[in-house]
């Protein structure tokens, strides 16, 4: 099975789909189906981006983005200050 890679603002028009269509009374199986995407998938998609719209999105991903730089920085500067403390 081939996996298909998705779009922030993909994930959430599916999920707005799959909203409507379980609306509709159609069960989270059918829709799940009908956008060909597994349910576990849909899951996971709406514990990340539930109620979300796409300019939120784009923030999470770009504070995810700043918070791996920062983190990375931090690493960085404490293997520094390590070698420094380090007696020769």
């Amino acid at each position: 099975m081939v996996r298909k890679k998705y779009s922030t603002k993909q994930i959430i028009v599916i999920l707005c789909k799959m909203e409507i269509l379980c609306g509709q009374g159609r069960s989270q199986e059918e829709s799940a189906r009908q956008c060909e995407i597994p349910l576990n998938t849909y899951y996971r998609w709406r514990k990340q981006y539930g109620g979300m719209d796409t300019s939120d999105a784009k923030r999470l991903k770009e504070l995810e983005k700043e918070n791996a730089r920062l983190k990375r920085l931090v690493a960085d500067l404490s293997l520094d200050n390590a070698i420094l403390k380090d007696p020769p």
